[in-house]
């Protein structure tokens, strides 16, 4: 019981000290909120937005998870590949190592150009591939690391790759795989947002920022990116619960 009260309210405090530090930066500087926004400034600028905030976050964050889900489908799917093949490991690692070196924001008008109208498509499109690789890297480390004895022994017994897979190799890589998810997460956030705000098309948290931007409106531009940051809070959290139901035998007690 108190260390579940401890893994909540730890992190509410670090929450507060920050939001009071923040508010004591613009209070010392004497920032005016023009420059810089302070926590107090953002309370009247959900007030006055809220409904659009409602909105346009809802439109974010479901394409945001549509982005990540279909990043966990082809990144486990690739990481599979690779882990049970060495030499398409060999193969494709390069090819995914020169694709995520390439930065997103230059892909996303070339996403727009391609498929131009296609809004929810070219933004869910972007989170996609922005957060998939972090989860191929994983999955393939995890199951080109199993041990070769396992493999034998269950071959030997005559059970086919795929039962390999479910009965051994995935509840090994799983707790890689929610370490990689949770990476993702935040990766999904950017990619959705880099295509709501290069190319704007009115839809989402990323064209309210850019409207605000729009209108110097710096209050309203600080708290879409405080929204932004808790609803990102929130998904790493329901993958945190999603990783205690499935893999939470692999989490060491703290000293």
């Amino acid at each position: 019981m108190i260390q579940s009260l401890r893994k909540v309210i730890v992190p509410l405090i670090a929450m507060v000290v920050f939001l009071l530090l923040w508010e004591a930066l613009v209070w010392v500087n004497n920032w005016p909120n023009y420059k810089m926004a302070s926590p107090s400034d953002l309370w009247p600028a959900y007030t006055r937005y809220w409904e659009l905030f409602l909105v346009m976050g809802w439109q974010t964050l479901w394409r945001t998870v549509l982005g990540l889900i279909l990043a966990i489908i082809v990144g486990v799917a690739i990481g599979m590949v690779m882990g049970f093949s060495r030499t398409m490991r060999d193969a494709l690692y390069p090819l995914l190592v020169g694709f995520n070196a390439i930065p997103k924001a230059t892909i996303v008008p070339i996403v727009a150009l391609l498929f131009v109208g296609a809004h929810d498509f070219n933004t869910v499109l972007i989170a996609f591939m922005i957060s998939f690789f972090p989860i191929a890297v994983s999955v393939s480390i995890g199951l080109s690391t199993l041990e070769p004895e396992y493999r034998d022994i269950l071959r030997a017994l005559g059970a086919s790759q795929a039962t390999i897979f479910w009965k051994i190799a995935l509840p090994k890589t799983l707790p890689e795989f929610f370490g990689a998810l949770k990476v993702a997460v935040t990766l999904a956030f950017i990619g959705t947002n880099l295509m709501e705000i290069v190319s704007p098309h009115g839809r989402g948290l990323g064209a309210l920022f850019d409207s605000g931007k729009t209108n110097s409106d710096y209050p309203l531009m600080f708290a879409v990116l405080i929204a932004l940051a808790v609803l990102g809070i929130v998904l790493y959290y329901i993958v945190v619960a999603l990783e205690r139901i499935f893999a939470g035998w692999a989490e060491r007690p703290a000293g």
